[in-house]
């Protein structure tokens, strides 16, 4: 999202769910490089120790080029092809390939309730710019219908949907799949300490310069930004929030938030505000904080129990915190 779900728009405009706590520990031995731009419908901030301005600016080439070929909005990105081919085949880049097998991997271990087809209800609902309408039952019973994950073919570089109303939205996976990628190009560039956040989701290179981990404040939801409910401390990891707060509006007194089941095609209402994901690989975390959100507490909590290396922080409606290794 966090459905592109995290659903949206070209990919999922989040709140500062994530941010580094800087006060709370010694200040590195110099001062990074910084870029700041606006990418996947959201503002990106990307820091280095060492290097130069021109592997941040490549930095930025990099996002530019993935926003073209997985935005659902762009008309001539990947997706937006396979979307308007309306089943027939479609021929696309190497890396959407690899894209899209992620996002079906974790479809399939969430048991569909993570689904990268959840494009038609996304679009119907569309959280961002609803003024507080939902939308007509019928409509709703359609657009579930071309909800499944199954439906999306890939043979080789060629993807064919097999229901030509279904559509993907990579929103719940496409940012921490980018974050790996110009972290590992950053690493080739010889860089040893960074941070990338791009809206969210936060994922560092290394330690910071003195050898200390990188201190992240995980925002409470509903807050004011940067007011955390917990922070965790990490070394070379990625840390990814999915949460209800993110956006919505209320309507008689009922929150309708974005994070939609493809189910009842409606919002998710389990009782959680938020889950957050500590991995290694941030396309890892994006997955999972959705698919665990989906799949409410204990569900979730099983989930995150039967993966190595990955933790987990689910916070209830009651804001309390349950951790999960």
């Amino acid at each position: 999202m966090k459905r592109f779900t995290k659903h949206m728009l070209p990919f999922l405009v989040s709140a500062a769910m994530l941010f580094s706590l800087t006060g709370c520990t010694t200040p590195p031995a110099s001062e990074p490089l910084e870029t700041v731009g606006v990418y996947f419908d959201t503002i990106i901030s990307i820091k280095i120790w060492g290097g130069s301005q021109d592997i941040l600016d490549h930095c930025k080439e990099m996002c530019s080029d993935y926003e073209q070929l997985f935005s659902r909005t762009i008309d001539t990105s990947d997706i937006s092809r396979i979307n308007a081919a309306h089943g027939q085949p479609v021929e696309v880049d190497d890396e959407t390939i690899e894209l899209i097998e992620k996002g079906l991997y974790y479809s399939q271990l969430s048991g569909g309730r993570f689904d990268i087809t959840i494009a038609p209800l996304s679009e119907l609902w569309d959280i961002k710019n609803n003024p507080g309408s939902i939308p007509d039952e019928a409509a709703i019973e359609e657009a579930v219908s071309h909800i499944d994950y199954r439906n999306v073919l890939v043979e080789g570089n060629t993807v064919t949907l097999k229901d030509p109303k279904a559509a993907i939205d990579l929103g719940g996976i496409a940012k921490g799949f980018i974050a790996d990628k110009l972290k590992a190009w950053l690493k080739s560039e010889g860089i040893e300490h960074g941070q990338i956040d791009l809206g969210g989701n936060l994922l560092t290179i290394g330690s910071k310069t003195d050898g200390s981990d990188f201190h992240i404040g995980i925002q409470k939801p509903f807050a004011e930004t940067n007011e955390a409910i917990t922070t965790v401390d990490i070394h070379d990891q990625s840390v990814v929030s999915s949460g209800i707060y993110e956006r919505y509006f209320k309507k008689d007194g009922k929150i309708y938030h974005h994070l939609l089941d493809p189910e009842t095609g409606y919002p998710f209402d389990n009782h959680l505000l938020q889950v957050t994901i500590i991995s290694d690989q941030s396309v890892d975390g994006d997955g999972l904080s959705t698919a665990c959100f989906a799949l409410g507490l204990e569900q979730g909590s099983q989930l995150v129990e039967s993966l190595d290396g990955i933790r987990a922080i689910f916070v209830t409606d009651d804001y309390s915190l349950h951790y999960v290794n």
